[in-house]
């Protein structure tokens, strides 16, 4: 094996783990912050597992779509920003 498998196969199994402990957060939240915040960590999450898997295969066709992932994550993060801001201010 070389160090890339290595490097790649411990890293699959870290955002595994990081995404057990993220929805852990997402469903014991105490606030709809910390929800939201475990949301955007799960979006990066999964961006980092499309970048490894893109790695693994030796292909760049999935990392259009962790482009893609990001943008949208953004966008939604924005979203969910305004609204809570929206939401406090009455």
């Amino acid at each position: 094996m070389t160090f890339i498998e290595i490097a790649t196969n411990i890293s699959t199994i870290l955002i595994g783990l990081s995404l057990l402990l993220i929805f852990f957060r997402i469903a014991a939240g105490p606030s709809i912050e910390d929800r939201v915040v475990a949301i955007d960590l799960l979006t990066s999450n999964a961006i980092a597992f499309i970048a490894v898997y893109s790695i693994q295969s030796k292909t760049t066709t999935f990392l259009d779509v962790g482009l893609i992932l990001a943008l949208i994550a953004f966008l939604g993060t924005v979203a969910f920003a305004f609204y809570l801001e929206r939401r406090t201010k009455r």
